[in-house]
């Protein structure tokens, strides 16, 4: 069911959501950046419509609210371990398509990836609806429709601001009285989305196993820095390592933490014996782009990129990963002939 409300009415609707929901959106953060007087725009929580941003897609994704960057998992002592506790407040976070459509590839790792769900992103998850952020524009950088992400019918609500009205389509039944009351008046609603973006990738459907050793990836030995921002601003990477933190001298007494990692920085393939299994920053971005295009693909059925864009955007090295994804198509081309 869709609806026209006012501005002051949407930020009612949302005022009585939030006596149940924390709600979670893009902010813009002014000066926060990452250079002296540039914004950034990561997500908090919102008060109302004016608190939001919905013209620039944020730079940094929803994922901390389902994967913290430090959780604490337990505490131990030398005879006992207890369960952290966590915020079992319920949660509706406001998204763009391409990110909505990234929560399927968390969900499709933590607890579809094998006999056993991963207990700690579950008791997350189960809290979380999710709200789609209607594009009327393209993102900087972005090719959702290539990946095809730019459309969804996985949300609670949907959010547009055109022309000064709040458009909204509601589909959890749970929340149709709250809209309903605060509209001016009810019609159908479709969500915008992007048709067209001014990037597009091409990706192989099989890859030989020389691509492996090929001397494509030497280039990003060279350019690459391993700063592992791509990773750390991307919607689907859940690369993680384990932390004991020990209270006592004598190591019995502390917490276990799981804290966000990246494939792209020093010691993350680092094992037993001084061993490293990617050492250059070259093999660490074809771990990176097969992931993203190939294997995850081969293994569930589709790829594991959302075309967001967020990771040309920060690279500070200027790495495109659209690009990445052509060369790899255009390499593999090449190969077919040889």
């Amino acid at each position: 069911m869709g609806y026209r409300l006012s501005k002051d009415g949407f930020n009612q609707a949302i005022a009585v959501l939030r006596k149940k929901y924390r709600i979670y959106a893009p902010v813009r953060k002014v000066g926060e950046g990452r250079f002296a007087d540039v914004d950034v725009v990561r997500y908090d929580d919102a008060e109302c419509l004016e608190d939001m941003e919905l013209e620039m897609r944020s730079d940094y994704s929803f994922k901390d609210i389902l994967l913290p960057l430090s959780e604490t998992l337990f505490f131990f002592t030398e005879d006992q371990i207890n369960e952290a506790d966590y915020d079992d407040t319920p949660v509706i976070v406001l998204m763009r398509s391409c990110d909505i459509h990234a929560v399927k590839r968390l969900d499709q790792m933590y607890t579809d990836n094998g006999p056993n769900s991963d207990y700690y992103y579950e008791r997350l998850r189960e809290r979380v609806k999710f709200a789609l952020i209607g594009c009327g524009k393209p993102c900087e950088n972005s090719f959702c429709v290539d990946m095809g992400s730019n459309k969804t019918e996985d949300y609670v609500f949907s959010l547009d601001v055109i022309n000064g009205s709040v458009f909204v389509d509601v589909k959890d039944p749970e929340l149709q009285d709250v809209f309903r009351q605060n509209a001016q008046e009810e019609r159908d609603v479709t969500p915008q989305s992007v048709e067209e973006t001014e990037y597009h990738v091409e990706r192989p459907e099989e890859v030989p196993l020389s691509i492996f050793h090929d001397e494509m990836w030497d280039e990003y030995s060279k350019r690459c820095i391993n700063c592992g921002r791509c990773n750390f601003v991307c919607p689907t990477c859940t690369c993680f390592t384990m932390q004991d933190l020990f209270y006592t001298d004598n190591g019995k007494v502390g917490e276990r933490r799981r804290v966000n990692a990246s494939c792209m920085v020093d010691g993350y393939t680092d094992v037993a014996g001084g061993l490293q299994f990617r050492k250059t920053n070259g093999e660490r971005m074809r771990f990176k782009v097969l992931h993203k295009v190939y294997d995850f693909r081969k293994r569930f059925g589709y790829d594991m990129c959302v075309g967001c864009g967020r990771c040309d955007s920060v690279c500070p090295e200027y790495i495109s990963f659209a690009n990445c994804i052509n060369k790899l198509n255009a390499r593999v081309k090449e190969l077919e002939v040889e």
